[in-house]
């Protein structure tokens, strides 16, 4: 064993890096059916629209209200998660617990219907939590499998792979709900038998994942000194307490890491609010009706996907922090465009730019993350980038649907918040020295 990694399992072959790519292609029917493209605007429509006036911001605050309340409770516990996971090297274990607990609480979303707001509400926080607690485990097996030179590469194959999950979701729901509506039923009947859809593909296409990806990590305890269950519960936690506050100690040792983490929080607060909102803004300003925003989403997705795989590539070649600036100079122009949108062809020219800029900047994001990390600490380091994350997603969205809701439904207003949150993000990003982070994060044993 060194570095923390079991030199007893081989390297991964092709086999095990599909496998971990494959957990972006399950996971990605539940944000792009569940938050960005149906249930987002059945909740609104039906759910709440049921008792609220639909022009009163209400519905729309609700639903962020929702989002940023599942967003909290994963600021809280992923750096927690993270550590104990690198702490008891258990990243696997923890991540099929958080993915049979998305696909669950996606499964019950099929009984919500109208007026069932605290029944919505809540399943919708769990699944969003099991969801990003999983996306933060997956990504910390990246520094594992991968070397360096090429995380950039891996992580947007999986990100274009993610895309093409979404589309195989989506293109399922839209297939059936045509096939429903053209039948005269109602979204009370087709939204719920799309989350059954959603659930079952995670469950399925996640299976490789489970399979065949091996951990490397290796357990940072003294076996010699085991204490029972309970105990050693308490010991894990506090020793994994310790280890995020030394991280944030180390705010100086580690500067480009927190810088673009801090930049991250700024940028991704934009993004999490296109992706829970996108779909209501286009139904409510702009009229689109169900089956056109699905119709937009799986084009988005598309080029999402070439996106995420093409500046992947540049990425390796230019640096991340150059690509994922031309990834923000690109959401900034997009979001001008849906602000002063006045026809459903403005919304296709500004949905293809952001599925162009989404997938990469994620993307880009995550391996930036994976190159600053020593390999010793990945979960937990990976954990502080879930924080930056969920903190946007609490921000980004629940400021857009307060904004909304104090304008009386003003959702142009609202969507200039969303502008400003990516201009910061790019400047801040401008600061990032990505040579300097890659010799901290090297020179670091953990």
């Amino acid at each position: 064993m060194s570095n923390g990694i079991n030199s007893d399992i081989p390297p991964p072959a092709r086999r095990e890096l599909f496998a971990w790519a494959m957990y972006d292609f399950a996971n990605s029917g539940y944000t792009t059916v569940v938050l960005t493209t149906v249930f987002n605007v059945y909740f609104v429509s039906v759910v709440v629209g049921a008792q609220a006036d639909a022009d009163s911001g209400w519905a729309t605050f609700l639903w962020t209200l929702s989002i940023a309340i599942s967003n909290a409770l994963v600021l809280f516990t992923a750096p927690v998660l993270g550590a104990v996971a690198d702490y008891r090297a258990i990243k696997k274990p923890l991540l099929l617990l958080t993915s049979c607990g998305c696909v669950l609480a996606t499964a019950l979303l099929a009984f919500v219907g109208r007026g069932d707001i605290v029944l919505a509400m809540s399943l919708v926080i769990i699944a969003t939590l099991m969801f990003a607690s999983g996306e933060n485990l997956i990504a910390a097996f990246l520094p594992e499998i991968c070397d360096r030179a090429n995380m950039g590469r891996l992580s947007g194959y999986a990100w274009g792979l993610g895309y093409l999950g979404g589309i195989f979701s989506l293109g399922l729901c839209l297939a059936y709900i045509r096939w429903a509506e053209s039948r005269g039923l109602s979204a009370e009947h087709t939204v719920p038998v799309t989350m059954v859809f959603v659930a079952v593909i995670f469950a399925l296409a996640a299976l490789p994942t489970f399979i065949y990806l091996r951990e490397r990590a290796i357990t940072q305890t003294n076996t010699a000194f085991q204490y029972q269950w309970i105990k050693t519960i308490r010991s894990n936690i506090k020793q994994s307490l310790l280890r995020v506050t030394r991280t944030v100690r180390e705010a100086t040792r580690f500067q480009d890491l927190f810088r673009f983490l801090l930049a991250l929080a700024f940028y991704q607060s934009g993004v999490s609010a296109v992706i829970v909102l996108a779909a209501i803004y286009a139904s409510e300003v702009i009229g689109l009706s169900q089956q056109q925003v699905i119709v937009l989403v799986l084009v988005v997705n598309v080029t999402a996907a070439i996106g995420a795989v093409l500046f992947g590539l540049l990425q390796d070649r230019f640096g991340s922090v150059r690509t994922l600036a031309m990834t923000l100079i690109i959401w900034i122009v997009a979001v001008f465009i849906v602000y002063q949108a006045e026809q459903v062809s403005d919304m296709w020219v500004a949905g293809n730019l952001i599925g162009l800029a989404m997938g990469s900047s994620q993307s880009a994001g995550r391996a930036l993350v994976g190159q600053f990390t020593p390999i010793t600490r990945t979960a937990e380091f990976f954990g502080l980038w879930g924080l930056a994350s969920k903190f946007a997603a609490i921000i980004g969205p629940l400021s857009y649907g307060v904004i909304n809701y104090l304008s009386a439904g003003n959702h142009r207003l609202a969507l200039l918040s969303t502008l400003l949150f990516f201009i910061i993000g790019l400047s801040l990003l401008l600061t990032v020295n990505e040579q300097r982070g890659r010799q901290s994060s090297m020179g670091s044993d953990g």
